[in-house]
């Protein structure tokens, strides 16, 4: 449910937080050449590196030089003040390595394909490919071309710049085959997963804290013209912090249609942005070329709990309990969700998006979720206790 229209602005956003003159004002800022030194030139207010002035500096008392601080700080800089997109041109030095990593992407691909996996929840029906969970299933197969593929400077650099230490990757490969259409603008992980009307129900403040969370960015497996649909990124578009409820409003995509930026990769190339940036798949006018990239998605350590609790055992444990209460004397509704807030895993991530397609186009159901459509349908608590195991046994990556 949403707030009301008499809330505090500072605190609470809704529809009425949204002046697409202000975000269209803050799209058209420039890029200082003063704020990226380093950079070799700035293309669309977007700023690119060279991979091989990276690894140098990486490469000069153990990656602690002061150009690497220089670099990084550029980099956060860009990513949260400036126009929130960064480009690495030669971050894979190593094309052989690379085409290696691709032929093992393939073959992964293909074997999927033949035992009916690997859809892709977030694109039409054979106009795109996807390997979920490519990260994990590249160390099962080839742990040594995952070893050469990870031990990369710009990425790790990258990551610590945006994150600090001790971040997680996930990568999905993504193929865009020739006629693939364009997606529409829109923001991604934590809250570009939400709906408008979950995302009411979180303070201004966590909208401007979850793009802290993780870092986007795409490793290019192919040539990219921009005839083939590279992505599209909206810069400085970060910094409109109602965003999130604003992605899917016809006037944001009016917006993004006439104000993004498109920049052709070489293979070996990676492009990193701010979560918050509204960006999109470009549409694949070719007729011969894929679009092959490996997504990726590194997420700050902070994003766990201090102690590790069984959730699905809790919540097995008090459903018949809840299920009395509901009909008792004196319980409110509004206690109800009290306790499964208390109680059951409330974020449906990490999931097997293979195994877990999302219900309602965005994510998979959450603890939180079954334990409420289990007691609004009435399920006995044997029942509820068979839909949660299964629940996780789908909890696995592989």
């Amino acid at each position: 449910m949403g707030r009301s229209s008499e809330h505090d602005p500072a605190v609470w956003l809704d529809e009425s937080s949204i002046d697409f003159s202000a975000l269209e004002a803050l799209c058209q800022q420039q890029t200082d050449p003063a704020d990226v030194p380093l950079a070799s030139e700035i293309i669309s207010q977007i700023p690119v590196y060279d991979g091989g002035l990276v690894r140098e500096a990486a490469g000069e008392e153990d990656g602690a030089s002061a150009q690497v601080l220089a670099l990084q700080s550029e980099w956060a800089q860009t990513l949260s003040r400036g126009a929130g997109v960064v480009l690495i041109r030669n971050a894979v030095a190593d094309r052989g390595m690379l085409d290696q990593v691709t032929a093992v992407f393939e073959s992964i691909i293909e074997a999927e394909r033949a035992s009916g996996s690997g859809a892709d929840h977030f694109a039409p029906r054979g106009t795109n490919t996807r390997l979920w969970n490519a990260h994990e299933k590249l160390c099962l197969h080839a742990p040594e071309l995952f070893a050469r593929y990870n031990a990369n400077d710009v990425m790790s650099l990258m990551c610590r710049a945006w994150l600090g230490p001790g971040y997680q990757i996930t990568t999905q490969g993504n193929i865009v085959h020739p006629g693939g259409q364009a997606q529409h603008c829109h923001r991604d992980y934590h809250m570009g997963f939400q709906t408008p009307e979950q995302l009411r129900q979180y303070p201004a403040h966590v909208h401007a804290m979850s793009p802290m969370l993780t870092l986007q960015g795409a490793i290019a497996h192919s040539d990219m013209p921009l005839e083939s649909g590279p992505t599209k990124v909206l810069p400085f578009s970060q910094q409109f912090l109602p965003g999130y409820l604003a992605a899917e409003r016809h006037e944001c995509i009016e917006l993004f249609d006439t104000r993004h930026a498109q920049i052709a990769l070489q293979k070996g190339d990676m492009l990193f942005f701010n979560p918050a940036v509204f960006h999109a798949a470009g549409e694949n006018r070719t007729t011969d070329r894929d679009r092959f990239a490996n997504l990726v998605q590194a997420g700050s350590m902070y994003g766990r709990t201090m102690e590790l609790l069984d959730k699905a055992r809790m919540s097995v444990a008090l459903y018949p309990v809840l299920h009395q209460l509901i009909s008792s004397e004196g319980w409110h509704p509004r206690q109800t969700r009290q306790v499964i807030e208390a109680c059951g895993e409330a974020y449906p991530f990490p999931a097997n998006m293979e195994l877990e397609p999302p219900v309602n186009g965005l994510a998979p159901l959450s603890q939180q979720q079954l334990m409420a459509q289990c007691l609004e349908e009435g399920c006995a608590s044997d029942v509820f206790a068979r839909r949660i195991g299964s629940q996780q046994l789908l909890k696995r990556s592989h």
